[in-house]
């Protein structure tokens, strides 16, 4: 039963969406890091609900960091962060214990901890969990930043909506990461909004697809075969709740091209080695190759809706009906994206400790 992700740098979560706190553990930081505090908690403001189009459930998130931290600087041990819970309503989940809310963990996590599980609130599967990610990786974030690896994700498409494409990467991740909504246009993500709060008032749920670009990242960074910088992005970006799908570069759309549209021409552009298009998405081989990543992620509507849905009882084996309570989000494509600029902090700090050794980072 694993929480862990890494290797020369690693992560642990722990904690429950209605438990006394949520947490997690950063091993394998250098030391002298910087922590800033209040980019701390200037992330963890992104991932906060946005007012009528989110949960009306809303935590203070006001961490705690217990050890590895000294002075404003990593020590080189461990790095424990904790957030209390303090707005919690358990009792909205005591009378769908044994129901299986579609779309949830409900079940299988009945079935992997044998009804141990704490299932308040979606226990320990809750987004809930995500705000201890967004804190631990604001130190990846800003450790990466100093380094000059930029990292920015919009609303590329939210409730059928569509957002403009990327133009100058470094001046968008700039302006995204100052905005709640991350969206490149505002026009549409007003239209975004409304459609959230649409989808609301029917009682129901939307999805979308976040777009994430990375500038800055060294060529010769990632493994080969089994950990390409795909296959390690890939497997933390599925970690997070309500991820159902990741493609990289041109994406599917690559399988549609003819090679000598596909491929990426280099040439030498200022003294350094570049491509001219970006269809691989930075990566070839499973190796960075200096020009930005370029990945999204496919976000599935809220599961928990006001409708009535079919569903079981699993304790006493009955098919019924559910109609779930509690506070939900109609929409988490605009609290996600922070949480995927976290992860993918976290894991490019492992990957580059990985290749260059941990001080790199210092």
């Amino acid at each position: 039963m694993k929480n862990t992700l890494g290797n020369s740098i690693t992560v642990t979560l722990f904690g429950e969406s209605h438990a006394k706190a949520i947490g997690a553990v950063i091993d394998g930081l250098a030391p002298g890091i910087e922590v800033d505090e209040e980019f701390i908690a200037a992330q963890l403001d992104l991932r906060r609900p946005v007012g009528a189009i989110s949960t009306p459930r809303v935590e203070a998130d006001k961490f705690e960091i217990l050890s590895g931290v000294f002075e404003g600087k990593t020590t080189g041990t461990p790095v424990c962060i904790v957030i209390p819970n303090e707005n919690t309503k358990s009792k909205d989940y005591s009378e769908i214990r044994c129901k299986a809310r579609p779309g949830h963990a409900d079940f299988t996590a009945f079935q992997k901890y044998h009804g141990f599980e704490d299932y308040r609130g979606g226990g320990h599967f809750s987004g809930r969990i995500t705000a201890a990610l967004v804190a631990a990786g604001a130190i990846a974030v800003l450790a990466l930043r100093k380094k000059g690896i930029n990292i920015g994700t919009h609303i590329a498409r939210c409730a059928g909506v569509n957002d403009i494409n990327f133009s100058n990467l470094d001046e968008d991740i700039s302006a995204l990461n100052k905005k709640e909504f991350a969206v490149l246009s505002d026009a549409f993500g007003e239209d975004m909004k409304n459609a959230i709060l649409k989808a609301k008032q029917d009682g129901d749920s939307v999805g979308g697809i976040l777009e994430t670009a990375v500038t800055g990242m060294p060529a010769g960074v990632g493994e080969p075969w089994f950990d390409s910088v795909e296959s390690v992005l890939s497997r933390a970006m599925f970690a997070i709740p309500a991820i159902k799908g990741v493609e990289f570069g041109a994406g599917f759309s690559i399988s549609d091209m003819k090679g000598s549209y596909a491929n990426d021409p280099f040439k030498i552009e200022n003294g350094e080695i570049v491509t001219l298009s970006n269809n691989n998405g930075g990566i070839n081989g499973g190796i960075t190759n200096g020009m930005p990543i370029i990945f999204r992620c496919a976000v599935k509507p809220t599961p928990t809706i006001s409708k009535n849905q079919q569903t079981v009882d699993f304790i006493n084996m009955q098919n019924t009906e559910i109609l779930a309570g509690g506070r939900h989000d109609p929409c988490i494509v605009h609290r996600a994206r922070v949480v995927v600029d976290s992860v993918t902090a976290l894991v490019l700090c492992d990957i580059l400790a990985t290749r260059f050794g941990t001080d790199w980072l210092a």
